[in-house]
């Protein structure tokens, strides 16, 4: 494998969805907890809706980019999602990450996220990366400062995945800036 699909960290790895990982991700949209920040619960056909569109086919239109399923490397037990692709209708770029909820609080949002982020700068060489999260998601906001990004205010996007929500919390880095911080090969 190439590109994000290998990357590792000492406790998660990344791969491919396939088509066969429906009904994990089903439930984890199915769950109200984790996606009351992403907009709600989506239903089954929504969810097949957004893996072939959003995912699936998306590694194709934009090699390098994607949303990859984040797994635990000892057990092989799926604990979400970590993304590097672009904001619904917009040319930007953004990191993100979606975990269920046995894996909250165990620091594996930064740690991959922080991994997915050297990688758009390192390999892919992005100028610049952005992620927002809901003003009222404190937690994903402390990730993304912990990850090296830096709160830009608030935006909102017309895009109808985002509409509702209104301003979110913004955040961005340049890649020189991040670099700087954490190191050209990762150190």
């Amino acid at each position: 494998m190439t590109g994000a699909e290998s990357l590792t960290t000492v406790r998660l790895t990344l791969r491919r969805f396939t088509s066969d990982d429906l009904d994990w991700l089903a439930e984890l949209y199915g769950d109200s907890d984790v996606t009351r920040h992403l907009g709600g619960v989506k239903s089954r056909a929504q969810t097949q809706d957004f893996l072939n569109a959003r995912v699936l086919n998306y590694y194709n239109e934009h090699p390098g980019l994607g949303i990859w399923k984040t797994v635990d490397r000892d057990t092989g037990i799926p604990v979400g999602f970590h993304l590097l692709n672009h904001i619904r209708g917009e040319s930007i770029i953004q990191v993100g990450y979606v975990l269920a909820k046995p894996a909250w609080g165990k620091g594996y949002a930064s740690e991959m996220a922080e991994a997915v982020l050297g990688y758009g700068f390192r390999e892919l060489r992005l100028p610049r990366i952005a992620a927002m999260t809901s003003k009222h998601n404190h937690a994903s906001q402390r990730v993304l400062q912990k990850i090296g990004l830096e709160r830009r205010g608030e935006r909102a996007f017309p895009h109808p995945d985002y509409a509702a929500e209104g301003q979110m919390a913004w955040f961005e880095r340049e890649a020189a800036a991040w670099l700087s911080a954490h190191g050209p090969a990762g150190t």
